[in-house]
């Protein structure tokens, strides 16, 4: 059977009917949109000076959809966090992609640009007025902290940072809070502050899932360090707020309600680290070399690395995981990714730590069974 009818046929089964259930299921809207996860990366590589891996990231975010205002706005917006020169040098290379891009005959969407500010109040009090509504806490007591110590930096944050910026529109609050908390994380050593935000991305309509989802890209972004550490902060926010219980328990719960086929029978042998289940759809015969599985793996279950001879493809259906090749960085994979792993290179896949993970396998046998290697180590998953 010819693997692009499969891959066609497939993609068609099985997409479409979960798209169509998650028009009517709250719980699979939980998922950051492309556009937004593209706004971490970016405003994670700018705050960071990282301008090699910002410009696939730019690339990818157009390709989600952001419009060039939308970029922009967030490369402006993040400057108030970092500094003019990482803001300045985002915009510089931003520019650069623009620019290649028209190169190649891609013309990108400009959108709307930004609306004047009708608004006679004080630019104080207008801050005060956003950050009460971002963080529910009223702004009338007396100031206190670095706030009385340096009365004109509290005039400033409001002024300046919530009136001059957060006002501004084409970007959502949960936007704008999505870029304060990507370049928190990427500057490191301000954990009060990402505390601080990670609790008005709450308040803003952001969901568990969705900032532990943020601190996956940030860890697949930037590395295991910021990773581990926006983990860890936003551990500590989740638990104050009753938040964090039971977070794999309901990953996987989601999975069963919602699975298209069975999860089939637990995977028993040496090749998986954890929980996984196999239920065959197809297997290999004299008519067809492809062999066809769904595979369900639990929070933090992976497969060894392999190789597959005449190759392999995923169709994810289902939860967040990582595959890596040999050789490569891990990547984040998502429902509705597609994975092409080569002949003959050694690879491993499974769920990322705080999501189930749900694949198609479509698995060459013409030129000889899976070979498994060694296991991937702790080190290895968590990098």
């Amino acid at each position: 059977m010819n693997k692009v009818f499969i891959i066609g046929l497939l993609t068609t089964i099985l997409l479409f009917p979960q798209y169509m259930f998650a028009q009517n299921n709250p719980t699979d809207r939980m998922a950051l949109q492309p556009k937004d996860q593209s706004i971490i990366a970016i405003s994670a590589l700018t705050a960071k000076g990282d301008l090699v891996n910002l410009k696939p990231a730019i690339n990818k975010g157009l390709e989600s959809g952001l419009t060039i205002n939308e970029i922009k706005e967030a490369i402006v917006h993040l400057y108030a966090y970092c500094g003019f020169p990482r803001s300045i040098r985002g915009l510089q290379t931003f520019m650069e992609v623009i620019d290649e891009r028209k190169e190649k005959g891609l013309i990108d969407e400009t959108g709307p640009d930004i609306s004047p500010i009708n608004n006679e109040a004080s630019k104080y009090d207008r801050g005060k007025q956003i950050l009460a509504e971002l963080t529910k806490i009223p702004q009338d007591g007396k100031p206190a902290g670095y706030a009385a110590f340096a009365p004109v930096i509290e005039v400033f944050l409001k002024e300046h940072l919530f009136a001059d910026i957060f006002e501004r529109d084409i970007l959502t609050y949960a936007q704008r809070e999505l870029v304060t908390v990507s370049v928190i994380s990427a500057i490191g050593g301000a954990e009060p502050m990402l505390r601080s935000h990670l609790n008005i991305c709450l308040n803003v309509g952001l969901s568990p899932q969705q900032l532990k989802e943020f601190v996956d890209i940030i860890r697949s972004t930037l590395g295991d360090k910021e990773g581990h550490d926006a983990r860890a902060v936003l551990n500590e926010v989740l638990k104050a707020k009753n938040l964090n219980t039971s977070a794999q328990e309901a990953a996987c719960t989601r999975l069963d309600q919602t699975l298209l086929f069975p999860k089939g029978e637990k995977i028993k042998n040496s090749n998986f680290t954890g929980t996984a289940y196999l239920q065959m759809l197809v297997e290999a015969d004299s008519q067809n070399n492809n062999s066809i599985g769904n595979v369900t793996f639990e929070p933090g279950a992976r497969t060894r690395w392999h190789i597959h001879p005449a190759g392999q493809i995923l169709l994810v259906t289902d939860g967040v995981g990582y595959v890596q090749e040999k050789g490569k960085p891990k990547r984040v994979v998502r429902k509705g990714d597609v994975v092409v792993f080569p002949p003959n290179v050694s690879h491993w896949h499974g769920a990322s730590a705080d999501s189930a993970f749900v694949q198609i396998a479509i698995t060459g046998r013409e030129k000889g069974e899976t070979i498994w290697q060694e296991i991937v180590t702790d080190e290895e998953y968590r990098q």
